[in-house]
């Protein structure tokens, strides 16, 4: 049987899986489409909130962006791990006390404003779609190589699939369909990941085999990294960041993000009480952990696979790394997974100085300017997206064409399960806070439902079309995303929780400033609402305002939130008695009663 065969046979089960799971659990009403009923057992919804966390950006961007930057892009894990501990325990079980069914529901009661109301549903929006754009970019790379069709229609057959099980099952099939992914996806990382360990450590454990010895060079697997790099003009894979602030800020901005992103935050809602909402936040924490153990693992071994490809003299090196340097691959020489890829354009080669051999190397360093050019090298040929690394992986190991089919149908769970959790966060937004609470509250529930159904369909059509042009890799997306999350609806729902004393106006205040002053930083490097050539200025660190980069900006525009909604808030007259009274109450998580409609 063929790869494309064996590749089809996966990804169309996963499919058909998906598509019958939300046949059967198809939402007959509001409460099932928003929160699937609100009676789902806490590791289901732990499982499920895994699966909705590890996105396209955990399973196939993460570990690429720790193959090309090493310790410095570790932020990423400490971030967003850091960021789901806040949720768990500062934002998910008073959320779920309050019993609503959205993050604008509790915003809009608890500052007792439809404009609270309006400009969270508004933020919500906007990081969710920014989020949304991550994911089809993800599901494009899955789709573009293992369905071996373009970039393009790997995104479009994304948003059909997520159209038929997300627009029709609501919440009730999100959830159960966000089980059988997190089971794809888990299965699919760590079986390539332990073969990967194995044949190049002798360790089944990922984790530990990246504190392992490398087999053929008898050397450790970092410090044969490094070498290898190292010899290519890179910096140590191990070595630290120079700019601490930006690092600190970029952890931060992560963290509020993820505390504040309400695809997550809604799922908290769908158990039965209070307890179930901790009991699910633990549960989905060491479903977590199985991938986030397993990605410096599999970002490293990546690393050292690819380079070793290109300088295949270097895998058995001890000492003579330069020597070795000077004999890459013949580009006919090439393996067959490289021709593959170069089929979809995410690996692109220019032999720039005419020999016929790959040269892969920093040519950005200026001190390695001149070793380059007594090799005879004129630039860097081989193109690789970091977004492939992880999907590349078992090919470039040589392993099992039935492990290749199964990471193609873990790739494309991963990032299918969060933009159907995205779109449902969006579209309850729309059709619950926006129009059923503020322009039509006499609406029926079918005529909700409807409305719902009509904003998926929508949020999924702007996805696409600006997932096709997306702002950065997979990961790079989603950072800016956590990043306007954080900085709008994250204070606003911290002081929501624990202060009595901010009020309506300084809530509406702390949030426009959040994102505007966030939104308007990330225009100015990245183009007015990610439209290529309209930023102010370039995207690089000589231009940014104290070297701190669009993605770290998200805990800035927070602090900005935090300290203009209490200067207003403490400006103007108090909340009410009664507003302060359910302040009291909900910071005491007890007897939660079901989610409510209103």
């Amino acid at each position: 049987m063929s790869q494309f065969a064996i590749n089809l046979l996966f990804v169309g089960a996963s499919f058909a899986l998906y598509i019958g799971i939300a046949i059967w659990a198809r939402a007959g009403s509001t409460k099932d489409f928003y929160v699937a009923g609100g009676g789902v057992h806490p590791i289901t919804n732990g499982m499920a909130t895994a699966a909705d966390w590890m996105s396209a950006a955990s399973f196939i961007s993460m570990a690429g962006l720790l193959a090309s930057g090493g310790y410095a892009n570790s932020t990423f894990l400490m971030g967003w791990t850091g960021g789901y501990v806040i949720l768990a325990m500062l934002l998910a079980p008073y959320l779920r006390k309050f019993g609503k069914f959205t993050v604008p529901d509790f915003i809009g009661d608890r500052f007792y404003s439809n404009t609270a109301r309006l400009v969270a549903v508004i933020c919500l929006i906007v990081a969710s779609i920014t989020y949304v754009i991550g994911q089809m970019t993800g599901a494009g790379v899955a789709f573009s190589r293992f369905l071996e069709v373009s970039n393009t229609w790997g995104i479009w057959i994304a948003a059909f699939i997520v159209f038929l099980y997300a627009v029709f099952g609501g919440m009730k099939g999100i959830t159960y369909t966000q089980v059988a992914q997190y089971i794809v996806l888990i299965i699919a990382y760590t079986i390539p990941a332990v073969f990967i360990s194995l044949e190049l450590t002798g360790n089944p454990i990922p984790g530990l085999g990246l504190f392992s010895t490398h087999t053929e060079s008898g050397v450790p697997l970092l410090a044969k990294l490094d070498d290898v790099i190292n010899a290519l003009g890179f910096r140590d894979y191990t070595a630290d960041v120079d700019n601490k602030l930006n690092m600190v800020l970029f952890t931060m901005s992560l963290m509020v993000g993820t505390a504040g992103l309400p695809h997550v935050i809604i799922r908290f809602f769908t158990v039965p009480r209070v307890a179930d909402a901790r009991w699910s936040a633990g549960w989905a924490l060491v479903f977590i952990a199985l991938l986030y153990l397993t990605a410096p693992a599999v970002g490293s071994m990546a690393r050292l696979n690819l380079m070793t490809t290109v300088y295949p003299d270097m895998a058995g090196q001890v000492e003579n790394y330069e020597d070795a340097a000077t004999n890459p691959i013949l580009y006919s020489d090439r393996p067959e997974w490289v021709r593959t890829w170069e089929e979809t354009g995410l690996i692109t080669f220019e032999d720039k100085n005419g020999d016929g051999r790959v040269q892969v190397y920093n040519d950005g360093n200026d001190a390695f300017a001149e070793t380059a050019a007594q090799r005879g090298w004129n630039g860097s040929e081989l193109n690789v997206n970091n977004d492939i690394l992880v999907l590349a992986n078992p090919e470039i190991a040589n392993l099992p064409s039935w492990v290749i089919g199964l990471i193609a149908a873990g790739g494309i769970a991963a990032a299918l399960s969060t933009a159907a959790g995205l779109l449902l966060a969006i579209s309850s937004a729309i059709s619950h806070d926006l129009i059923k609470t503020m322009i039509n509250p006499k609406i029926t529930e079918k005529g909700e439902m409807l409305a719902a159904r009509i904003s998926m369909g929508g949020a999924i059509l702007l996805a696409t079309f600006l997932g096709l042009n997306p702002p950065g890799f997979a990961a790079q997306t989603v950072a800016l995303a956590f990043g306007i999350a954080g900085a709008s609806l994250f204070p606003a729902l911290m002081m929501g929780i624990f202060s009595k004393r901010v009020n309506n106006k300084g809530a509406v205040a702390g949030m426009l400033t959040g994102l505007g002053t966030t939104l308007l930083y990330i225009f100015t490097y990245l183009g007015w609402f990610f439209i290529p050539e309209t930023n102010m200025l370039p995207n690089t660190p000589d231009n940014w305002i104290l070297g701190i980069s669009p993605l770290s900006f998200g805990a800035i525009g927070a602090i900005f939130n935090f300290t203009v909604a209490f200067a207003v808030s403490n400006a103007t007259e108090e909340p009410p008695q009664e507003i302060q009274d359910l302040v009291e109450s909900v910071r005491f998580p007890k007897g939660a009663g079901t989610a409510v409609d209103h």
